[in-house]
């Protein structure tokens, strides 16, 4: 019996679920939003909530002379990714300075097509990059609708000048 036992095994091996969490995390940090199945997206959750109070609370001691070494140590030795452990503590960790926990949220999208399996969208918080990737989508397409009717306008003053020339010509 699993009583008071915490985690998914996710049906891998210690060794290949810790490799796992770990790539699903350093993909979560460099993104911001992943897809993948339920039970790994609240498994890494777990991860990545721990891992950014502890460059949260890293970055909110360091002082301006020295960095919090022991605490990027800890935390790449579960990432083993250098960029993924600089934008944690660069971008991520300031972010959410004044969030008392709840960085991520994870959202059901409902079930996989091929084997049935439940599909979740993980992501961050503070990062909504969708709705930033729709507002600038939607700038985009007023931008290029403003274009054309500026282009249209443009072929309109043209043609009078043109239909002047050649009446002109005959």
């Amino acid at each position: 019996m699993r009583h008071r036992v915490s985690g998914r095994k996710l049906k891998r091996t210690a060794s290949h679920r810790k490799a796992t969490l770990s790539s699903l995390s350093v993909s979560l940090i460099r993104h911001k939003r992943i897809r993948t199945t339920m039970a790994k997206a609240k498994e890494t959750r777990m991860v990545v909530e721990k891992l950014i109070t502890k460059a949260k609370n890293a970055v909110a001691a360091e002082t301006t002379e020295k960095k919090n070494v022991h605490a990027r140590r800890d935390i790449f030795a579960v990432l083993r990714d250098r960029s993924a452990v600089a934008a944690l503590f660069n971008v991520i960790a300031p972010k959410v300075q004044t969030r008392p926990g709840g960085y991520t949220r994870v959202v059901k999208l409902g079930q996989r097509r091929g084997d049935g399996a439940h599909i979740a969208v993980l992501e961050l918080v503070d990062f909504n990059t969708a709705q930033e990737q729709a507002a600038a989508k939607s700038v985009a397409k007023a931008a290029k609708v403003k274009k054309k009717e500026a282009a249209e306008q443009a072929q309109e003053k043209k043609e009078p000048a043109a239909d002047a020339a050649a009446a002109a010509g005959n």
